[in-house]
């Protein structure tokens, strides 16, 4: 059988799945600690709104907070259980994609992303306790999650690419991908909950998946070739260590102090800038859950969608910027954007203006793919391995903090202004701005 070396299809088939269950996920445990604390049903309401109290004097209000205090808190310990292991798990399998192939790197994660979705229709049709969800999380971690698929989707795509402004093109258009079919789902995301529940949503995500893997095992090609030296097993876990570990090693170790330099600079400003970025865009859901928004599923769905439009321009702009702008200064254009939006977010108490937040950060996305092509230029081809296991680490560990900060925050924070976290997350902006 022909294989090809077309990766775009699995990625599109990945992002759409796990983008499905992701607000699902939040929106259930919402749900679950709603009905909890009410000891009564979670009801929805038919236009933009659920049930939502904006009395602030009344008790169902201070509940109603609570349970968005309850809900944050919920969702930074969750991600705290599954970013341990996966990210052991995305520096070993990535970094070894250089001698062992990058298939393995595409089929682990959509494979735990399977059981996930398994369990998920399991805890959601047979009303198991909210604490499954931590098992759930950490068995997910250990099949390398999200950081593992994409580092190994992005190494993927430099090995193809012959010359840098290619590289850079076509790593936008997996962030493009990204951005546009995680928005697709996220609009679906609401209409699925509201026409066939949570179950069988997690259902449908769950037959997107063996789909992919079926695609990944029998129809994709790898990009390295391995010889029979490099595909034996190491004799020991000790070599295995020393194997994964000296790529990114001899990564810094051999290279020119200027290189050196230039590698930590372009690390360190994508972690910050991915930080703020993280952070600030994880709490739209439960913002808008909140008075005076109230917004029900099918809105919130509409809300993930705007930011299809987002991604789009922001990869109309890396290709077009990059035609006659350097790197750095679309890297500068992005995160003035993303600090437009989050200003504005932070003041929006409608719904129309909540929806145009996505004006001013239409360019927002465009530091990540930017800095990702920076980064693979800097580098040899038999180091691209290397530095996108640097990367993929830096997304679970900067995302894991990311996450736990801005949802303590937001808890902490909810009761007197909302919208803290959101200018918070723009003043940050400040420190990759000024790195660079």
């Amino acid at each position: 059988m022909r294989k090809v070396l077309c990766v775009e299809p699995v990625i599109f088939v990945y992002i759409f799945a796990c983008s499905l269950t992701s607000p699902l996920v939040q929106q259930f445990i919402y749900r679950r600690l709603w009905e909890e604390e009410y000891n009564s049903t979670f009801l929805s309401g038919d236009g933009n709104a659920t049930r939502c109290e904006q009395n602030k004097s009344s008790p169902a209000y201070i509940k109603q907070k609570e349970v968005q205090e309850k809900a944050s808190v919920f969702n930074m310990q969750l991600d705290l259980t599954g970013a341990v292991p996966s990210l052991i798990v995305a520096f070993v399998i990535v970094a070894n994609g250089d001698r062992q192939g990058r298939k393995r790197s595409l089929v682990l994660p959509s494979m735990g992303a399977l059981i996930a979705d398994i369990c998920l229709t399991a805890i959601s049709y047979f009303s198991l306790s909210l604490s499954v969800l931590f098992a759930v999380a950490f068995i997910t971690g250990l099949f390398g999650s999200m950081a593992t698929f994409l580092g190994g989707g992005f190494a993927f795509i430099a090995d193809l690419c012959h010359d840098e402004k290619q590289k850079t093109t076509r790593i936008a258009v997996v962030d493009l991908i990204f951005g546009v079919v995680s928005g697709l789902a996220g609009l679906s995301s609401g209409y699925f909950l509201r026409g066939i529940g949570f179950t069988w949503t997690f259902v449908t995500a769950s037959l997107l998946h063996v789909v992919n893997i079926i695609y990944i095992i029998f129809f994709l090609e790898d990009t390295v070739g391995i010889s029979e030296f490099q595909h034996r097993a190491p004799a020991s876990c000790k070599e295995l260590l020393r194997e994964t570990f000296s790529g990114v090693y001899m990564l810094f170790k051999t290279a020119p102090y200027k290189k050196r330099i230039l590698i930590t600079v372009l690390l360190f400003t994508f972690m910050t800038y991915l930080f703020t970025m993280v952070g600030g865009s994880s709490l739209f859901t439960l913002y808008e859950l909140d008075e005076p928004l109230c917004w029900n599923e099918v809105y919130i769905g509409y809300g993930a969608a705007a930011f299809t439009s987002v991604s789009l321009t922001s990869f109309l702009g890396v290709y077009l910027f990059s035609k006659c702008l350097r790197d750095i200064y679309i890297v500068f254009i992005g995160i003035f954007s993303y600090i437009g939006g989050m200003v504005m977010a932070a003041f929006a108490k409608t719904t129309l203006l909540m929806f145009l937040v996505r004006v001013p950060s239409l360019l927002c996305f465009m530091p990540i793919p930017v800095l990702r092509s920076m980064l693979s230029k800097v580098v040899l081809a038999s180091e691209q391995g290397a530095v996108f296991a640097c990367i993929a680490c830096l997304e679970v560990v900067t995302g894991t903090i990311a996450l736990s900060v801005f949802n303590i925050l937001y808890a902490a924070t909810v009761a007197w202004f909302s919208g803290f976290s959101f200018l918070l997350s723009a003043g940050l902006c400040l420190i990759p701005l000024a790195v660079l």
